[in-house]
């Protein structure tokens, strides 16, 4: 396993709408381990395959808090089928996005579809923080970024924000 860089905002990579996965195998295996180790390293709880510059439809997840055994799932082509009516609000952050945290506001439940390690078709019903970050980072395959939820006014700082920094950091992706 090994840790990839991060792709940082403004990076236009992070736009990119990602492509379905065709099948899953021992290449892809390898990628969702990598993005579960980058994930750990960052530290963050989840992860989509674009934000380490592959845009496929993958995304790791992993809500066990400190001292607690490590849960990490993956899930390969992951749709929402059924949002619920209720809402719920959840400070989000994004390891794309660094130091930066705003509430956001989301369906407090979801019904998921994907595929496993296996490449067998799985369902899940999330709610809470599991249902918030199956949004989040099912957002970032469709080239959705949570500041895309708050206020325009607040999205422009944060961009702005952003563009200067990656104007003084050096040419190369930041790691973590």
């Amino acid at each position: 396993m090994s840790i990839k860089p991060l792709i940082i905002l403004p990076d236009p990579v992070l736009r990119q709408v990602s492509k379905p996965i065709e099948r899953v195998d021992a290449p892809l295996l390898k990628l969702a381990d990598d993005m579960l180790e980058t994930m750990y390293d960052a530290p963050g709880i989840g992860l989509a395959a674009i934000q380490v510059g592959e845009p496929l439809r993958m995304l790791v997840i992993d809500l066990a808090k400190e001292g607690e055994e490590p849960a990490p799932q993956v899930f390969i082509n992951p749709e929402i089928v059924v949002s619920g009516d209720e809402r719920s609000v959840y400070e989000e952050g994004c390891l794309s996005i660094p130091d930066y945290y705003a509430e956001v506001e989301r369906p407090a439940a979801v019904r998921v579809k994907y595929l496993d390690r296996d490449g067998k078709l799985q369902e899940i019903d999330a709610e809470g923080l599991l249902a918030t970050c199956l949004q989040h980072e099912i957002d970032h395959l469709n080239g959705v970024l949570f500041i895309d939820h708050i206020s325009k006014l607040k999205r422009d700082m944060v961009v702005k924000k952003f563009k200067k920094l990656a104007k003084d950091r050096p040419p190369s992706r930041m790691v973590g």
